[in-house]
């Protein structure tokens, strides 16, 4: 199947009976948070990529959101990165990516809401260069809060001495301000002023699902540039 995003007036695939089909964006990185899981659990799936400023007409029937990822087996579809996450780590029970803990699961919970800051502060990064010493002031005040929560769970993940859910959530928008940081080094991730978070970005860069779900930073950076300037190039290095 080709990897180019599917648009309107497209055809939809014949879904195989039995095979998890995720409906993604090669560069989103909500969709990336279920490449990860499916990548770290090893589960067999198939992967249809959707234009998302030119959305097929069947996939809006499936989601009326609009939005990836989204999963889809036999009868069964699943959409929003942490429902689908969640849903898949339930069904491929082995390797669990959410704690049993429920205090910890709910802390886990807690740090995914402060998060959703960070990624606002991504995209006025993104968006808006020009206001990079406040982004900056900004991003250091949530660098700060990963590197205390890292140090209060004795690392080297915010899972702990494994990856977990949580680590797949954040690590998506963590590579985007790490590609970003070579452009603006206001806030590039410092390993003097931030040990633990940079000893972090150093482990999880070596797990095998992060690995193969890295984007090239050139595509990444021609694709940030193409989405700022509104003409998002989603087949970006794709044959």
């Amino acid at each position: 199947m080709s990897e180019k995003h599917l648009r309107s007036g497209s055809t939809l695939p014949a879904l195989k009976p039995g095979v998890i089909r995720l409906y993604s964006m090669k560069y989103c990185p909500f969709a990336q948070r279920a490449r990860l899981v499916l990548a770290h659990k090893n589960i067999p799936h198939e992967v249809v990529n959707i234009h998302l400023k030119d959305k097929p007409d069947w996939f809006l029937l499936k989601n009326p959101q609009g939005t990836v990822p989204a999963v889809e087996v036999d009868d069964k579809l699943v959409y929003e990165s942490t429902a689908v996450s969640e849903w898949l780590d339930d069904v491929h029970a082995s390797n669990r990516l959410q704690p049993s803990d429920p205090y910890r699961k709910a802390w886990d919970r807690i740090l995914l809401e402060y998060f959703g800051k960070l990624g606002s502060a991504f995209y006025t990064v993104l968006l808006k260069p020009e206001e990079i010493d406040k982004v900056a002031e900004e991003l250091g005040k949530h660098y700060k809060y990963y590197e205390e929560t890292l140090a209060k769970r004795g690392g080297p993940y915010f899972g702990g001495t494994n990856p977990a859910m949580i680590d797949f959530y954040i690590w998506p928008v963590f590579e985007r301000l790490q590609v970003l940081g070579t452009r603006h080094k206001k806030i590039h991730i410092d390993k003097s002023n931030y040990p633990k978070l940079s000893s972090w970005i150093e482990a999880i860069s070596t797990v095998p699902a992060v690995k193969k779900t890295t984007i090239d930073t050139k595509a990444l950076l021609h694709f940030l540039d193409s989405a700022a300037s509104g003409t998002p190039d989603f087949d970006y290095g794709i044959n």
